[in-house]
């Protein structure tokens, strides 16, 4: 007899195939899906690609075979494991593509609205350069989070470059969204444009700790807006130095807890339709039709930092390490 209630049948197992598990955020978002997961009496497995999408499609495969119920999937490359999604489908093995979108129609898609955070992170430049030399530092080029951001952009600076006031003098994909390559790609377009850039568009904040130790190294640190996303604990510190304009904070507590929740209905042979707030998706390369759930990024300034310390996702100590007390409101 089985009980009504909210819990799922338990002793599912609930497999995570990471792409890069040692940038900080995933570990924030582990931490959620695993608790969930086990404390509804389910098992947790994971792999860790190790930003490499050979790995990844073998990963996959092995999760399978070690009985995963349903796969959690951030890819690295998502044309790359396809032949390990088919084989997924095949067998009838739920899928949810976290954070990254894979394009086949039985994968649930969850994330972020990232061409929304694109947009975010062009309107808050607007606000503070709305003319001059740009520069864009993209993410990994098969990454299609790398592209929605880039659209979203794009979207919102469009007047303003076919009006001739923002000109774009310098843009860059970094491989594996490294912080190395996004300072790189960073010394380059400064050497070519004699260090005349006025403002920068990073896609995420590790590249933009990138791209301002290359400002830094030019004395322009502070001085060249750049933009940033996912509430990395150094980003929101740069934010209160000046040295960061703004990281769109995706609070992945909130993303990894409806994906838990997700998977777990799915392991329990409910539909992708059944999870909650569901809509179709088609913007991605292909325009496959997919179910998506897209929760909305909220952006950090300096004006609003209170933010992310009250919603206990960092500490005032953190964010105000070697900021002037006074200088952003909650530095006291």
């Amino acid at each position: 007899m089985s009980v009504a209630g909210p819990v799922m049948a338990a002793g599912k197992t609930v497999a995570v195939s990471w792409k890069i598990f040692q940038e900080e955020r995933w570990k924030t978002d582990e931490a959620v899906i695993k608790k969930i997961v086990e404390d509804n009496g389910d098992k947790y497995i994971s792999a860790d690609a190790q930003g490499s999408a050979a790995k990844q499609l073998t990963d996959i495969e092995s999760l399978m075979s070690q009985g995963a119920d349903v796969l959690l999937i951030v890819p690295y490359d998502s044309e790359a494991i396809m032949p390990a999604v088919e084989k997924a489908a095949s067998e009838g093995v739920p899928m949810i593509a976290y954070d990254v979108q894979i394009e086949h129609p039985s994968v649930l898609y969850m994330t972020f609205d990232n061409v929304g955070v694109g947009r975010l992170m062009a309107k808050e430049m607007l606000k503070v350069k709305d003319s001059g030399n740009f520069a864009v530092i993209k993410g990994d080029p098969g990454d299609p989070n790398a592209t929605f951001l880039y659209n979203g952009m794009m979207e919102v600076l469009k007047a303003n470059i076919d009006g001739g006031k923002i000109k774009i003098v310098g843009e860059a994909s970094s491989d594996g969204w490294k912080p190395e390559n996004a300072q790189k790609n960073m010394e380059q377009i400064l050497t070519a444009n004699d260090n005349n850039v006025d403002a920068v568009l990073s896609e995420n904040d590790g590249m933009a700790g990138g791209v301002v130790a290359a400002l830094q190294a030019q004395g322009l640190a502070g001085a060249v807006p750049v933009t940033g996303q996912d509430g990395d604990k150094a980003a929101l510190n740069r934010v209160a130095q000046g040295t960061q304009l703004v990281s769109i904070w995706k609070d992945s507590r909130a993303l990894g807890k409806l994906a838990a929740e997700a998977a777990l209905m799915l392991a329990d042979g409910k539909s992708m339709e059944d999870v909650p707030n569901v809509a179709k998706f088609k913007d991605g390369a292909r325009k496959v039709e997919m179910n998506a759930v897209l929760l909305n990024p909220t952006p950090i300034t300096k004006d609003n930092l209170n933010l992310v310390i009250d919603a206990g996702w960092v500490d005032a100590a953190t964010v105000c390490a070697g900021v002037k007390a006074g200088s952003v409101a909650v530095c006291k």
